[in-house]
């Protein structure tokens, strides 16, 4: 198995729902690379890079398939592959 990397891409946001939002946007956009792992994606600050706030709840599903929940991480309700529109 590769060894995992983690990616630092500094950007702009007005407080942490706005750079969740993007985040989730950004991780999104790129799931249909296999090698990304978008449920794990975490946002923190420039001055705390060690203190990371997840965008994703990212727990597993019931229906034992695998998937995992895509809900931001303190959502109310069931768990869902797919966030609400």
């Amino acid at each position: 198995m590769s060894p995992r990397w983690v990616a630092h891409l500094p950007f702009t946001a007005v407080d942490l729902p706005t750079a969740r939002h993007f985040a989730a946007a950004l991780a999104r956009s790129v799931t249909f690379l296999p090698e990304v792992d978008a449920g794990e994606t975490t946002v923190s600050t420039g001055d705390e890079q060690g203190v990371r706030h997840q965008v994703f709840c990212d727990l597993p599903l019931s229906d034992g398939g695998g998937a995992r929940c895509a809900r931001r991480p303190d959502h109310d309700g069931r768990c869902s592959a797919r966030p609400p529109r």
